[in-house]
């Protein structure tokens, strides 16, 4: 096997990881809630509290991840991700009680954690002192989240316009399946770079302060991508959406995040500042507020394309700013503590928002709250400035 191929089998087989934790375990849900919302008739905060809940349980993942990584191979902690998380997917379809639902959300969240954490450290030196193609590693690995975005938009919809709200165990159950399918490539792809990753007491205390703009970005970040996420189908059929024209849209923010690695790669390797997580973070906020400000299918459309070829570039633009400016030995750590923090902000802005729609009516308004905030996020990220060799 070619060195080359065997590189693009590899990142494959992390993207279906991500599809996995993230794309499976997280995204989805935004697909299956309205149907969930209409079977068991939960309010806005219930399901922003699935979501939430969920989010809690990435946070303690990622807390433990963050010793875990110090003691163990991260391709180990891969293989337990990936694994533990599609069993949580299968265990969603079993359950219509709403606290056995929220435990398996809390453990797809707790599990996803160690995989999201570690899958840009291993992709991230596939291609050596290539900066550019490192970069692109990256974001492929990452955009295996759009594999699930678009499986789930391409089946969901007209799954339940054929058999109804009260079949979403099955989508449940559809999501455990197709996971458990893709493990096998994940799991060797695990297994060819299962290197430990040790990190230096001494370097890490003086570089937390410096990045505090990048940590205020990515906090941001968190809190508002979230809900476009969690809410998006939500807010489609407040304005009368048919299966079709929801398929559509997550589609298209779907094939977005898998095609967006192609977009920014070459930006996003030229800097070691935080102007690429300024840039896509503004274009995450603009997305966001748009089916709001501009509730038509051109505005639902430019929506799907901005939002999908953005949102999952600030994880990529924290990946490489961590590696540009930061020795090898704490890359894995330093993205521990960032998902820390990112995993608290995911906390806040489903729960938040939820008692925004419901208190106003109207889920729009939560959306065009987390636009703000993804905006004052960007911000932040423009002050990042690159660390002192």
């Amino acid at each position: 096997m070619g060195d080359d191929f065997k590189r693009l089998l590899i990142l494959l087989g992390l993207a279906f990881g991500v599809c996995i934790s993230s794309g499976f375990g997280r995204f989805a849900y935004g697909l299956i809630l309205p149907y969930m919302q209409e079977d068991l008739g939960w309010s806005y905060s219930q399901a922003g509290w699935l979501s939430t809940v969920n989010a809690i349980g990435y946070l303690l993942g990622a807390i433990a991840t963050v010793w875990l990584v110090t003691r163990f191979a991260q391709g180990r902690l891969y293989v337990w991700g990936v694994v533990l998380t599609s069993l949580m997917l299968i265990a969603s379809g079993l359950t219509r009680d709403f606290w056995w639902m929220s435990l398996w959300r809390f453990g797809s969240g707790a599990f996803a954690a160690p995989v999201f954490i570690v899958v840009g450290s291993l992709a991230s030196d596939l291609y050596g002192a290539n900066q550019k193609k490192n970069a692109m590693a990256i974001a492929l690995a990452f955009g295996g989240g759009g594999l699930g975005i678009v499986f789930s938009a391409l089946v969901f919809p007209h799954f339940f316009l054929a058999w109804g709200a009260i079949s979403w165990p099955l989508a449940w159950l559809a999501l455990g399946g197709a996971s458990v399918l893709m493990l096998p490539i994940g799991l060797w792809a695990a297994w060819q770079l299962d290197a430990p990753m040790s990190y230096s007491k001494d370097v890490l205390p003086r570089r937390i302060s410096p990045m505090w703009g990048s940590m205020v970005a990515y906090f941001c970040f968190a809190v508002g991508y979230i809900v476009y996420l969690t809410f998006l189908s939500a807010f489609l059929k407040t304005l009368g959406a048919g299966a079709w024209t929801v398929s559509l849209i997550w589609s298209i923010v779907g094939i977005g995040t898998i095609t967006s690695s192609f977009v920014w790669r070459g930006f996003i390797g030229r800097h070691r500042s935080g102007l690429p997580m300024a840039v896509t973070l503004a274009c995450v906020a603009v997305g966001s507020m748009l089916p709001v400000l501009f509730p038509t299918l051109l505005g639902l459309l430019a929506s799907s394309v901005l939002f999908g070829l953005s949102v999952f570039m600030p994880p990529t633009s924290v990946t490489n700013f961590i590696r540009q400016n930061n020795p090898p030995d704490t890359w894995g750590l330093m993205m521990g503590i960032y998902t820390v923090i990112f995993a608290v902000g995911q906390c806040i802005g489903p729960i938040a928002t939820g008692l925004i729609g419901d208190l106003s009516g109207n889920i729009g308004v939560g959306l065009l709250a987390a636009g703000a905030i993804l905006l004052l996020g960007s911000v932040a990220a423009f002050l990042q400035q690159p660390l002192e060799d």
